[in-house]
């Protein structure tokens, strides 16, 4: 009597437990768009498996892919409707965020990216300020890397050059063409872009520790680091400068669904890695600090169920 009273009290509790094990947020019919930049780039590198691990771990179709000139078309995305999540740096989405008044959150700093300003290695160039009159490709337009490359000419004084608005690619090769005389480029060490092309054409790296103290008047996001040598090959380490980039969303998202979108997130991590690089600095200790733009309560909740 006893071993049945027993057997029959495990049948309940499993039953309650799959019973329970169903009762979980289903999100049959969630479509998600992801603003992710253009090929080449990290934010596109960690697109695609990440539209892959949502896809599996919410049970989705997978997530549409879509690729832009970056951040602030990016920002753009989800402003209009058009892109359910974004990539973006850190300084586009501080001041956008001001802008929006509140319109949008973030589910996580992800990685950071660190400004590369690059000149051919026969190229005469050895400092920011000899590039005065020259041909400078400055990213794509509408992009993060567009966006500081303007604060930098201005800084450095080198308004009176000739931009050209090219994304990395064209970037790359334009100056193996001679068509112009240095680029910038903001994404994740190394950007596998720029290895390829350095190891193809010879490429240089210039210092701008000499513009960091100004640049750091801009925003207070943005940070010093150091590209070494070992990265690309260079003569030696170059001070640049580092900017964080978030998972930006918008606040009317579900809280259901902007926390699954952080779980899978970090759950994905070893395989964003493999895609690339620059997320082995994704974490869910740093994740949370994307000050100044708000987390998303859906990810504060995640970030909470894991006591961070």
């Amino acid at each position: 009597m006893r071993w049945r009273r027993s057997t029959a009290f495990a049948v309940a509790v499993l039953a309650a437990v799959a019973v329970l094990a169903g009762c979980g947020p289903s999100f049959s019919g969630l479509r998600v768009r992801i603003a992710a930049g253009s090929p080449g780039g990290v934010y596109s590198d960690l697109a695609q498996p990440l539209a892959d691990a949502w896809a599996a771990d919410l049970g989705i179709e997978r997530p549409a892919v879509l690729s832009t000139q970056g951040s602030l078309d990016n920002l753009r995305q989800v402003e209009s409707g058009r892109a359910d999540v974004a990539f973006v740096a850190a300084d586009l989405a501080a001041e956008e965020a001001a802008e929006t008044h509140g319109k949008l959150a973030a589910l996580a700093r992800i990685h950071d990216d660190y400004l590369h300003i690059v000149v051919r290695s026969d190229s005469p160039y050895t400092s920011v300020a000899m590039l005065r009159g020259h041909r400078i490709a400055t990213g794509s337009p509408e992009s993060g890397v567009e966006y500081i490359a303007d604060r930098v000419l201005q800084v450095a004084g080198l308004q009176d050059g000739f931009p050209a608005p090219l994304g990395l690619k064209d970037s790359l090769d334009a100056l193996e063409n001679h068509t112009i005389d240095a680029l910038f480029w903001s994404g994740g060490l190394p950007t596998p872009l720029i290895t390829t092309y350095s190891a193809k054409i010879g490429l240089r790296l210039l210092d701008m520790s000499s513009l960091m103290p100004r640049m750091q008047e801009f925003s207070p996001v943005y940070g010093t680091a150091t590209i070494p040598g070992s990265t690309y090959n260079q003569p030696g380490p170059v001070v640049t400068l580092v900017v964080p980039n978030f998972l930006v969303v918008p606040t009317s998202m579900p809280a259901d669904v902007a926390e699954a979108l952080t779980r899978g997130l970090f759950d994905a991590r070893p395989a964003l890695v493999r895609a690339n690089h620059a997320a082995l600095s994704i974490d869910v200790h740093p994740g949370i600090e994307t000050e100044p733009l708000p987390l998303h309560p859906g990810a504060l909740s995640y970030y909470r169920s894991v006591k961070t």
